[in-house]
């Protein structure tokens, strides 16, 4: 799977899912001010792209999470090593 199409896969259910505005994604953005994620929304996510990439994160796979980017390069990281 491409980064590319990791990104995309993100994307498409940040949006339908977390009902994220499309406009505000942006690599360098703050995931954590346009998620308003709680601890909730973070076990969802979870959820999430273990549906989505059939891997499951942790807690301390978020502690370095601050952007988009950040988000994209650890799931693309996970994808690849599987």
């Amino acid at each position: 799977m491409t980064k590319d199409i990791v990104i995309e896969k993100i994307n498409e259910f940040l949006v339908e899912e977390f009902e994220v505005d499309e406009s505000v994604i942006e690599p360098t953005a703050s995931l954590q001010d346009t998620l308003e994620l709680d601890s909730l929304d973070y076990v969802d996510l979870v959820v999430v792209i273990e549906n989505n990439f059939g891997f499951k994160v942790t807690g301390e796979d978020f502690k370095s999470i601050t952007t988009y980017q950040d988000f994209y390069d650890l799931i693309f990281e996970k994808v690849s090593a599987k």
